[in-house]
């Protein structure tokens, strides 16, 4: 509903303007106790409500039933699907694309929450670009109905521009001409933060809402496993993977589902760090790039965070030298230290950059996932898609837009980080780093080079722009199109946000890529379908998370590209 309560507010006004959901002959009705609204802006970035006309209550009396899931893609890949199967429009809107809980409403969502954020979809996201691409084909699959009480259900959303629903019912030989005129090749992606044990244990505080035995890594490690092996990703990003168990058991676990594994751990006294799982039947590994975003010689730089790049030749059949680009990262999490953060994002896109960079110029396709710690509208979610950020008079405390009255106040240093960093405000390496290997007659070159280095950063020192050269859409929208309510990626005591997030180079005929993305990269990603995220309400009805059948407090992002050849 949209008379709701933000996370941050108080218990007692968290109680005005509550839903109240009643179960009536099968379906969910939703009817409004009271027509107070708290007339907050959540995290500082949403307008007022005269942009966004208020519902009556006449407008929820409706019935209010979701689609139900019908699992991951390729369990229709393998099934000869006819068109039939789908639903018989294949573009259609859908009302609500959120999920929903077959169990009954936990006693803790009724305690501490009933309502949702009281809130519309901010100007500068994507809602209104994707509305228009969100012709979605929603794949129905009723035997698959999942039984297990009080679990969530996300369902498949498929994006119109793609011919996936035509060619499931085709025979092979149709499917080879289609593909003469354009050499493509499909494949899918998953980002996943999934909770290190190590983490959980220290911030006991955000789980007192689950009950002990579920938070064992012994429960939880089996139902993170199912849930990576029952969505069958071609390439996997994983965030917090604890040291010990990944060589203990992730490891072994994920070779035996057919992946090869990179993996990057923190460089301090945490434990755990970023990994990236690719299936060797899809693509080979032409490098793997690690980034350590603390610097011993750089005071800023002392948060032991961490990168990983890797690029990966995908196998088809093609006379190309396709590569792609698929980085993975988990920003440090303070709201108050956004210098911090944007420094190290601008160090992961330097490395990108390096990474994809092409003899003839151009950057090959690129994918970006991770937990990022910002939320979408912020100044850093903006500098990733719009590729631009002035920080001139920025409060390093609104950089995430994490907190709604955010306590970092000092202002942005410009620049942000020091020239020794070799980054210029392009975000991009200035001198080519020396190999590691190299001799010391290398080392005396390097030390020249250092000189020129210094006169590049000079003449940008009073510049307060930062820029990088990728031209970035989200996979996800962020708020639902009808509602204005937003997706949440995680989920426990203190808060439900979107801070996760897949990024990618979308090609020029991207439908489903925001504005901006047209005059991509030559060649690069349509995007195919997306798992559909969820509501903060639509969690609390199986009691957040982690939950019985969720082990992660956050939940998995999953989309399918297709590699579009120059």
């Amino acid at each position: 509903g949209l008379f709701g309560r933000h996370s941050m507010l108080p218990r007692h006004v968290q109680r005005l303007g509550r839903d109240w959901i009643t179960h009536w002959n099968g379906s969910q009705i939703l009817t409004l106790n009271s027509p107070v609204s708290s007339y907050m802006r959540w995290a500082g970035h949403f307008p007022p409500w005269a942009s966004f006309p208020l519902p009556t209550p006449a407008d929820f009396s409706a019935n209010w039933r979701l689609p139900p899931f019908f699992g991951p893609w390729r369990q229709f890949q393998n099934n000869k699907w006819h068109l039939d199967n789908y639903t018989q429009s294949s573009c259609f809107h859908l009302p609500n694309p959120s999920m929903k809980s077959e169990g009954e409403e936990p006693l803790t969502k009724k305690r501490r929450l009933s309502g949702q954020r009281g809130t519309s979809a901010p100007e500068e996201t994507d809602c209104s670009n994707q509305k228009e691409a969100l012709c979605l084909s929603v794949a129905q699959n009723e035997g698959k109905r999942s039984s297990k009480k009080g679990t969530i259900k996300r369902h498949w959303e498929y994006f119109c521009q793609q011919s996936r629903t035509m060619k499931i019912s085709e025979n092979k030989e149709s499917d080879q001409s289609s593909t003469e005129s354009e050499a493509t090749f499909d494949f899918t992606v998953m980002s996943y933060n999934i909770l290190s044990q190590n983490l959980l244990e220290d911030n006991s505080h955000l789980y007192k809402h689950c009950r002990q035995r579920l938070l064992f890594w012994t429960y939880r490690f089996p139902n993170i496993l199912q849930e990576i092996k029952e969505l069958d990703a071609d390439v996997l990003c994983l965030q917090e993977v604890q040291e010990d168990h990944y060589r203990a058991e992730i490891k072994s676990s994920l070779e035996s589902l057919g992946y090869h594994c990179e993996y990057k751990m923190r460089t301090g006294r945490k434990p755990d760090g970023c990994a990236i799982c690719f299936k060797t039947s899809k693509f080979s590994l032409i490098s793997s790039n690690p980034v350590e975003f603390f610097r011993r010689d750089i005071p800023l730089l002392d948060r032991d965070n961490v990168g990983l790049v890797l690029l990966l030749q995908p196998r088809f059949r093609c006379k190309t030298s396709a590569a792609v680009c698929v980085a993975n990262t988990h920003l440090l999490y303070n709201p108050r230290r956004g210098d911090i953060k944007l420094t190290q994002l601008a160090m992961l896109l330097a490395e990108i950059a390096s990474v994809a960079h092409q003899k003839d110029g151009s950057f090959c396709p690129i994918i970006i996932c991770g937990d990022f710690n910002s939320v979408p509208g912020s100044p850093l979610y903006k500098f990733i898609k719009e590729g631009k950020l002035n920080y001139e008079g920025l409060a390093i405390g609104k950089v995430s837009g994490q907190e709604q009255f955010p306590r970092g106040q000092r202002i942005l240093s410009i620049p942000i980080w020091p020239k020794k960093l070799g980054i210029s405000q392009n975000c991009v390496y200035e001198i080519k780093r020396q190999r590691k290997e190299e001799n010391a007659g290398e080392k005396l070159e390097a030390a020249k080079l250092d000189n020129t280095q210094e006169i590049v950063i000079a003449s940008e020192k009073l510049s307060s722009k930062l820029q990088h050269h990728f031209k970035l859409s989200s996979v996800y929208s962020h708020y639902f199109p009808e509602t204005g309510i937003p997706e949440v990626t995680t989920c426990h005591s203190r808060s439900a946000v979107t801070v996760d997030y897949i990024f990618y180079s979308a090609a020029k005929d991207d439908t489903a890529a925001q504005s901006g993305a047209e005059d991509s990269f030559h060649g690069g990603l349509k995007l195919l379908g997306r798992l559909a995220l969820v509501t903060e309400k639509d969690l609390w009805t199986v009691n957040g998370l982690p939950n019985e059948n969720n082990s992660s407090d956050h939940l998995p992002l999953l989309a399918e590209f297709r590699l579009i050849e120059r």
